[in-house]
């Protein structure tokens, strides 16, 4: 296959995973993610690829599926590689903010979903101030804000009695 042609099968198979996300079809857009990836590497390395860029975009998506179909583990991973990208890059108010906020929520979702609600609560504060400051359209925008504030005022009580290991009050050091 001729490198262009990779390159318009992976980006085919990007853009049929982003509808089939869209469209509630969560298995078959991890699919549809995992076959853009697979045809990305068959595209060789002298060509002029974001490759890095591409796989961010790919498994953004990717663990957004899998949040969806509550794989939250394999969410994790897939997040975790697609973050490395984007907060080296840091373009908050460019096309890419709006995968990078994408990120950092299904990093929220999926790090509750495995337990870790103090991460998760972190994640989504980091998600909301993101929202925030992203200037221009961000689609859906009122609706993950809303999103945000439940489970950030869900997860509040249960993250705010615990203190780390031989804490100790201020008044307890001088009694």
């Amino acid at each position: 296959m001729k490198p262009l042609i990779q390159v318009g099968h992976s980006y085919l198979a990007l853009s049929q995973g982003e509808q089939q996300l869209r469209d509630a079809l969560y298995e078959e857009a991890a699919e549809s993610y995992k076959r853009a990836l697979e045809v990305s590497r068959s595209i060789p390395k002298e060509e002029a690829f974001d490759y890095d860029g591409f796989d961010a975009l790919c498994h953004t998506g990717l663990s957004g599926a899998y949040v969806k179909l509550g794989r939250y583990a394999e969410a994790l991973h897939s997040v975790e590689i697609g973050l490395r990208y984007f907060n080296r890059r840091g373009e908050l108010h460019k096309d890419e903010g709006k995968q990078w906020i994408a990120a950092v929520l299904n990093r929220a979702q999926a790090l509750e979903g495995t337990g870790r609600r103090e991460e998760a609560l972190k994640a989504y504060q980091i998600t909301s101030e993101m929202i925030a400051e992203r200037k221009g359209e961000l689609p859906g925008k009122e609706a993950l804000q809303q999103l945000i504030e439940e489970r950030v005022l869900q997860l509040q009580p249960l993250t705010a009695d615990k203190k780390p290991a031989g804490y100790k009050a201020w008044w307890e050091f001088w009694s």
